[in-house]
């Protein structure tokens, strides 16, 4: 008999004849029945075991949404489409202009939605990542006092990231909010509050100048109708600026890893970049339990929840899980 532990089940696999169902059972109530005569040992291997949970990494779970979403935006090939500017006068008839017209229609709203959801989020992933930092490498005695640990976490994000340094381990410099890096990421976040609370501001949101000769618009450019419809919709949520916002908030990131001792960088990038981590119930440390990569296997030939295998001259060897 031998017994194998997978990251999912647990199989026993038996040399010899097949066995009936009735005979599985009988093993395994066996099996069971001698807990009782090594529970003090099993006992023992417990205790001696350490506790870890698994929890999702925020900061990977919103970065990445960012990148499905912006896959889905790439797909859509709406930049090339902006650049094309096309006029009714370019289609051989009405209904080619109608057709296109609403294909183009159905693509443009769908990409508006998506990039207004990446700028939303951009901000916070940088907030997550600084929230990451703060879960590491906050130092113990902050840490271990639940009223001050709750008031780090809960101060302004620009407070939160000019007090890195000052309330994480780690660091060989202090964080300068003066650097490029910061000053790009603050003026982003002061969009974002215009663009996701709907702030009222006039000069970043006119798109055109008009004047009226009594009732009659005096124009003073004309624009396609392409224009109107949909480079107005890009516009009005940033899709031209969506490339540069993403690197504001990754020059960002790269400038507060800059400020930290060599060693505490590299552990920082390993917990950061992966979706997954574990923390050890014992003494509270994280860490990263699995490969990034799911395995499973199976010997033999599956036949109806069972496998068997030629093994040797010992016959066949059945599987039960």
């Amino acid at each position: 008999m031998l017994i194998q532990g997978h990251n999912f089940r647990t199989e026993i696999w038996l040399s010899g004849k097949e066995q009936s169902p009735e005979a599985q059972e009988t093993l395994i109530s066996a099996l069971k029945e001698t807990f009782a005569t090594y529970g003090s040992e099993m006992g023992k291997v417990r205790n001696a075991l350490e506790h870890w949970i698994e929890f999702v990494n925020p900061y990977q779970r919103i970065r990445r949404s960012i990148e499905s979403l912006a896959k889905e935006l790439e797909a859509l090939g709406v930049g090339e489409e902006l650049k094309d500017k096309k006029d009714l006068r370019d289609y051989e008839n009405p209904q080619a202009w109608n057709e296109d017209w609403k294909r183009q229609s159905s693509k443009f709203s769908r990409a508006t939605g998506l990039c207004f959801g990446i700028r939303s989020m951009l901000p916070v992933m940088a907030e997550a990542f600084v929230n990451l930092l703060l879960y590491m490498l906050m130092k113990p005695a902050l840490k271990k006092d639940d009223r001050l640990r709750e008031n780090l976490i809960r101060q302004p994000i620009d407070v939160r990231i000019k007090s890195l340094s000052h309330n994480c381990r780690g660091f060989k410099n202090d964080i300068d909010y003066s650097d490029e890096a910061c000053r790009r990421y603050h003026s982003l976040v002061n969009e974002r509050n215009d663009l996701l609370h709907g702030n009222v501001v006039v000069d970043k949101l006119k798109f055109n100048e008009i004047c009226f000769n009594g009732r009659v618009p005096v124009f003073q450019s004309y624009s396609t109708m392409w224009d109107r419809a949909f480079g107005i919709a890009q516009e009005s949520v940033g899709l031209e600026l969506l490339n540069h916002e993403r690197e504001t908030i990754e020059n960002l990131i790269k400038y507060i890893i800059s400020c930290m001792d060599d060693e505490i960088q590299e552990q920082v990038k390993i917990i950061s970049e992966r979706h997954e981590l574990g923390m050890c119930l014992d003494d509270g440390r994280l860490g990263v339990l699995f490969s990034g990569q799911l395995v499973d296997m199976q010997m033999g030939t599956k036949v109806q929840n069972k496998s068997r295998v030629q093994h040797g001259d010992q016959g066949e060897r059945e599987r039960y899980t």
